[in-house]
């Protein structure tokens, strides 16, 4: 059990991840959309923000996002407004013991939120449930894989993102067997079926550029677009959103 848990205080180390000040804008058109964990009274905090046009009448596409270890969905929204000026509303879910979300987060319990986030989300009325796809970022990779091989997707955009958490022990000299939380992104990305976009830095050095390029090679149908960045300042401009715009006119999102 202390092996698990200064694993999981790695993986996710959520006491380090302060939430935004009061002053922090909050989305425009934010509608809640909270997950009720498994077990108990905890809760998981989930927000749709309706993409440009979208509504009742008029339901859209939908992108669902998860974001790094080091990160809230407060902080990650904003980055993410190109999507909605294309129509395309976007979902997240924060995770376990992140922000205002209880419990104790896991592989599995994150991956149990997810489907359940991801099945109240395409059940609403602004939401084209068959036009969904979904965006991880590091850790968030992991999550959308698991979602992938869970639940219909269209399309996968993974950004930064590992190719399992036991290939990244072993720099460590941990054996894979004593990894609770493999997060197996090579063996997802092998069983999905749709498009890929794979955005990673050359020089990441958190997350080596060998794990963006392995994951889009063993995909069935993936690009790789290669940045000269870090882990953390990969650049979200022209490049970055035209290999998301291609992606999304292969997936069918467009209008």
């Amino acid at each position: 059990m202390v092996l698990v848990g200064l694993q999981r205080s790695i993986l996710f180390p959520r006491s380090q991840v302060p939430l935004p000040p009061a002053h922090w804008p909050t989305p425009p058109g934010l509608l809640r959309v909270d997950v009720a964990q498994g077990g108990g009274e905890a809760h998981s905090e989930g927000w749709l923000l309706p993409g440009d046009g979208v509504g009742p009448d008029a339901p859209g596409p939908v992108v669902f996002f998860a974001h790094g270890n080091g990160e809230l969905i407060d902080y990650a929204a904003p980055a993410l407004e190109p999507y909605r000026r294309r129509g395309i509303s976007v979902a997240l879910l924060e995770y376990r013991g992140y922000g205002r979300s209880g419990g104790e987060p896991s592989e599995a319990a994150l991956f149990a939120d997810i489907e359940r986030f991801y099945d109240a989300i395409v059940a609403r009325p602004e939401v084209d449930g068959a036009r969904a796809i979904a965006h991880g970022r590091s850790l968030g990779g992991g999550v959308m894989c698991g979602l992938a091989a869970r639940r219909p997707l269209r399309g996968l955009v993974l950004e930064s993102t590992f190719r399992s958490v036991k290939v990244i022990a072993r720099r460590f000299m941990l054996p894979g067997i004593f990894v609770a939380d493999p997060f197996d992104n090579e063996a997802a990305v092998r069983g999905f079926d749709g498009p890929i976009v794979v955005l990673h830095g050359r020089r990441d050095e958190i997350i080596p550029f060998d794990h963006g390029r392995t994951l889009a090679e063993r995909a069935a149908d993936a690009e790789l677009v290669e940045f000269a960045s870090g882990h953390n300042d990969l650049p979200d401009g022209e490049r970055y959103w035209a290999a998301i715009d291609r992606l999304i006119e292969r997936a069918g999102l467009k209008r």
